[in-house]
């Protein structure tokens, strides 16, 4: 899922990074949700609330709100830097050093949430900060990836193409190219196991609390596995072999 450039990708290696992503961006917002009553996977709310308290003259709200567009903005901006510094060596590492960054930042609000929190206004509003920043670098390492094809917790986006993908291929004057088939696909898994993630995260959250962010930091791990698990099978076999 992450050895390869935009331009070598096979359809099921696009699947399964939708798929494992967007149930994280799913999990993760539906928690920060039903945890903090806010969105943590996307800043579209943010933005409408940022005008809101602009207009309102909340000034120590409009703080809060920059601050999290800048840890969303911050998490896109490191996340795309790495890449694109790391990419002429080696495409894993340039892909896998943004997920691993992650995994630490929602283990850490797991550990943090689960053993420590104290529902306060500041940890509220680190806590939310921290899992944007995270978000962000998701969001944009996928959508670097994939060639902007997939994004994992841009829902509005995602309808609005789509709705062109499938306009296109039921149009009497389109091709019904493989291309665009394979589009379809990809936009419609991201939204199913968005869904998927969201109602996992919602009902867990409800027996476990903080606990189910534990499950994410995993899902992350097997995508990074995915691309050395053929080498490490094959090192192993040797291994046996030998002995």
């Amino acid at each position: 899922m992450l050895r390869q450039s935009k331009g070598d990708r096979t359809l099921r290696e696009n699947l399964m990074l939708a798929s494992s992503t967007a149930m994280v961006s799913g999990i993760t917002n539906v928690v920060g949700l039903v945890a903090f009553l806010a969105f943590t996977s996307n800043v579209t709310g943010h933005v409408a609330n940022l005008s809101k308290h602009i207009v309102e003259q909340n000034f120590n709200e409009i703080l809060i709100f920059l601050l999290w567009l800048f840890m969303f903005f911050a998490g896109a901006f490191l996340s795309s830097f790495i890449v694109r510094s790391l990419e002429d060596k080696s495409y894993y590492r340039a892909h896998s050093i943004p997920v691993i960054i992650e995994i630490v930042i929602l283990l850490f609000v797991a550990i943090y949430g689960h053993n420590f929190y104290q529902e306060t206004q500041t940890e509220r509003e680190i806590v939310i900060a921290t899992i944007l920043f995270s978000m962000g670098m998701q969001n944009s390492l996928v959508s670097t990836i994939s060639g902007g094809l997939i994004k994992s917790s841009h829902l509005t986006g995602l309808f609005t193409d789509l709705g062109g993908d499938i306009a296109e291929w039921v149009h009497p004057n389109a091709e019904k190219t493989e291309l665009v088939r394979n589009k379809i696909y990809i936009r419609f898994t991201i939204l199913g196991f968005y869904i998927l993630g969201g109602i996992i995260g919602g009902y867990f959250f409800n027996l476990y609390e903080f606990a189910i962010f534990y499950c994410v930091p995993v899902i992350l791990l097997t995508i990074l596995y995915y691309d050395v698990s053929d080498l490490a099978l094959h090192k192993l076999t040797r291994l046996f072999t030998k002995n």
